[in-house]
């Protein structure tokens, strides 16, 4: 873990896709790096999704493993600088919300 999702206005997709495919690694690696975390364990997705006309075309959703380290301010570093690195790319605003999970009951097949 982490897992990220990012779900993007159907209606913007096709324009977007391009940049959100190139953008990828490097947002994995830095989300990463800043979680202190492996590559092989991160999970990344875009979905294309119908959303409400007053609702950001970009949000994400990150999940993952509670630490010490991930304070709420530290989170909260995370999600600016996974909203500015994807405002940069895109152009566009981006909601990002997080939530983290304790590891005892958290279960994972791969």
């Amino acid at each position: 873990m982490p897992n990220i999702k990012i779900f993007v206005d159907q209606a913007e997709m096709a324009g977007l896709q391009g940049v959100l495919t190139a953008l990828l690694p490097d947002l994995r690696a830095q989300l990463c790096a800043a979680l202190g975390v492996d590559l092989s364990i991160s999970q990344v997705a875009v979905l294309p999704v119908i959303g409400l006309p007053d609702q950001p075309v970009i949000n994400v959703e990150l999940h993952l493993l509670s630490a010490p380290a991930r304070t709420p301010e530290a989170l909260r570093k995370v999600a600016q600088d996974l909203r500015d690195m994807l405002g940069q790319a895109t152009g566009r605003h981006a909601a990002i919300r997080i939530a983290t999970f304790e590891p005892g009951g958290y279960v994972t097949l791969k």
